[in-house]
């Protein structure tokens, strides 16, 4: 079973439209549903409660990637307004984009601001991605997009939302264009919690590409998503430790687990590293690193239930998210939490 198998209704009711702030919840009291892995046995409970599924040794791996406003509005040469929605970025000063607008080609240019400009590379008319160069780089360039850009928004989001409800507490090196969003229930107070039982916190870095592309006749296979991330030493050494302890690793979010199995070796031990990604996990798949994952609850067919089915079987997991649909969960990056342990 795929994830094209993993089919199911959710009610329209079910897509979280605000933060849980905005609903009176603090976003560590989210509901959070617990699955285990080999029985597909499942509890509920509240995110604040994370610390009781936790154990003295357990090593929990955040990803540190900012999220930033990554819509901008511009205007070409001739006065024509357009869109530009980043995508991915390949160096300091240079970033796939999509353009929703049919009539630009290499060698525009585009003014964002008195200070932000952006030259076309590059567009292809198989691709649904052009390469942009701006005038800036570096901290210049992010100060700009901070200035004046607005986070992605999908469908079901009525609200424009500010830029702080799309960022982690925990956050930040800036780069992900779509918010590593199942770290986002995670609140200062649970994370000294959980350091003072024993749990130790440690991170990576994964930048989010841009995988909501606004028209039906655009679709990215996982396999062509390609992501920038980073394993830093610290991280490698408490995975190290807790293997060896025969404590678990658990993953906070899908980003986490690309990572960290991107970053695994050949006999299956983590190495720091910094690169770039493709990897496309499926229930197939032999897990090096991982042990347990959090994560949102995911929309039907989508490709990152393949991932988790690479947890807990995808027949399991099918019954697990209906359960969660009687239960009234919220879906998506505003909604609940999911731990598979």
């Amino acid at each position: 079973m795929s994830a094209e198998a993993i089919s199911f209704f959710l009610p329209e009711e079910l897509n979280a439209s605000m933060p849980p702030e905005r609903r009176g919840l603090r976003r560590d009291y989210v509901k959070m549903m617990v699955i285990d892995r080999v029985n597909g046995h499942t509890s509920h409970t509240q995110f604040y409660q994370l610390d009781h599924f936790l154990k003295a040794g357990d090593v929990l791996v955040l990803n540190a990637s900012r999220t930033i406003p990554a819509v901008l509005q511009g205007q070409l040469e001739d006065g024509t307004v357009v869109e530009v929605r980043l995508a991915h970025r390949k160096s300091e000063g240079i970033w796939e984009a999509l353009i929703l607008s049919n009539t630009v080609k290499a060698g525009d240019k585009i003014m964002f601001s008195p200070l932000l400009t952006a030259s076309i590379l590059t567009t292809e008319t198989a691709n649904p991605f052009a390469v942009l160069e701006f005038n800036l780089c570096c901290s210049a360039l992010y100060d700009q997009i901070y200035q004046i850009g607005q986070p992605v928004r999908y469908e079901y989001i009525k609200t424009p939302w500010e830029l702080d409800y799309y960022q982690t507490v925990f956050a930040t090196s800036p780069g992900s264009v779509e918010m590593p969003s199942a770290g986002r229930a995670f609140s200062w107070e649970l994370l000294f919690r959980l350091q003072k039982k024993g749990v130790k916190i440690a991170y990576i870095q994964l930048h989010t590409g841009l995988s909501y592309l606004m028209d039906d006749k655009w679709h990215v296979e996982p396999r062509e998503n390609m992501e920038e991330y980073t394993i830093p030493e610290e991280t490698v050494q408490a995975v190290h430790q807790a293997k060896k302890n025969g404590n678990k690793v658990i993953a906070v979010g899908t980003t986490v687990v690309r990572a960290l199995e991107s970053g695994a070796d050949h006999d299956g031990r983590l190495k720091a590293a910094s690169g770039w990604t493709n990897l496309y996990i499926t229930a197939e798949t032999k897990l090096q690193i991982a042990d347990g994952l959090i994560t949102g609850l995911h929309e039907p067919e989508a490709s990152h239930l393949d991932l988790l089915s690479a947890f807990v079987s995808p027949e399991l997991l099918k019954v697990s998210y209906e359960e969660a649909i009687t239960q009234k969960y919220f879906w998506h990056e505003f909604g609940d939490m999911n731990l598979i342990l």
